[in-house]
């Protein structure tokens, strides 16, 4: 893939004279390296959006890298961005973690930011979803709607934590439902991912929670195609399909994005690991399916609403 360097001109003149907000701390100009691209409709997508809420709220310049997947490439990317003065840049996901560790010590004048990883370094945070109650909420959806009572997870990693999740949410849904999980062992493998699908399908299987963002449209369109059902991971997907998509678990990528951003500029962001959830404000349930009664609807979203409250799931109080 070959690597391309967007650059989102701000018009100063025009943005002061609606009386936008600007950056009025620390925070300069922002860069955004994604491994893969910034089209894929999910992981990386919500990324590039979030950058450009920072150019909107801030008034600032930001600049994006596609294809930085290696540790030659993220130091190709940070020469350019420096010279561009960029001083806090956003990794796009847990492989730069080790780019970052690495590498932030020479550049103490930049913050860097990554996902789902460990930050070691003054200048490095970790932004980390705490993603087991949004797949406990899932797993409820599939617990409620199976009419075979047996349910998926279809994963990128045994690690993440919303996998778990779906299944004590399903379980406590419905005690009868069999939960079967299997991974792909990668963010983008589609081919491994559609494989294990027809596994999965064999199996009777009607709904699956796709929790892998690389690979999780093309699995919901083969999903579509057999009449089964599916949870959305990342992205509010019922626009794949209402009659398919029976909810998804939505991480507001973008809007964690501007919180950082404004944090930084006030010189408040602090290094290490960070944890986001329902609380918040940066995760959620998207659209609910027509196919979803009413009532259970409400219901959960009552115990949405609790666990936003006191901190407990369902199966806690």
């Amino acid at each position: 893939m070959n690597i391309k360097l967007g650059v989102v001109l701000i018009f100063l003149f025009s943005l002061f004279g609606c009386g936008q907000p600007t950056a009025a701390g620390n925070l300069q100009n922002v860069g955004l390296l994604v491994p893969e691209t910034i089209d894929d409709k999910v992981w990386g997508s919500k990324g590039y959006k979030g950058l450009l809420k920072i150019q909107s709220e801030f008034a600032v310049d930001v600049f994006f890298k596609e294809g930085v997947n290696d540790v030659n490439k993220v130091r190709s990317a940070l020469e350019e961005f420096q010279q561009n003065d960029v001083n806090l840049i956003f990794g796009h996901g847990s492989e730069y973690a080790n780019y970052f560790n690495e590498i932030s010590k020479e550049y103490p004048d930049i913050h860097f930011v990554l996902f789902n990883g460990k930050a070691i370094g003054e200048n490095v945070t970790s932004l980390n979803f705490e993603a087991n109650a949004m797949g406990f909420f899932g797993g409820m959806v599939a617990g409620e709607m199976t009419k075979t009572n047996k349910v998926a997870v279809l994963a990128a990693f045994e690690w993440q934590p919303e996998v778990n999740g779906f299944f004590e949410g399903a379980y406590f849904q419905n005690e009868n439902v069999h939960v079967d999980i299997k991974y792909v062992e990668d963010w983008n493998d589609t081919d491994t991912a559609l494989n294990l699908l027809d596994v999965l399908i064999e199996a009777n299987n009607d709904i699956v929670y796709v929790a892998g963002d690389g690979y999780n449209i093309p699995v919901i369109e083969k999903l579509k195609e057999e009449g089964l059902y599916a949870i959305g991971f990342v992205s509010d997907q019922s626009d794949l399909g209402k009659g398919t998509v029976l909810t998804s678990t939505v991480q507001h990528v973008d809007q964690l994005y501007e919180v950082v951003a404004r944090s930084y500029d006030e010189g408040k962001l602090q290094s290490g690991e960070l944890y986001f959830d329902f609380q918040d404000g940066v995760i959620s349930l998207g659209k609910f399916s027509p196919l979803v009664e009413e009532s259970f609807r409400l219901e959960i979203e009552g115990y949405i609403d609790d666990y936003i409250e006191n901190g407990l799931l369902p199966n806690q109080l």
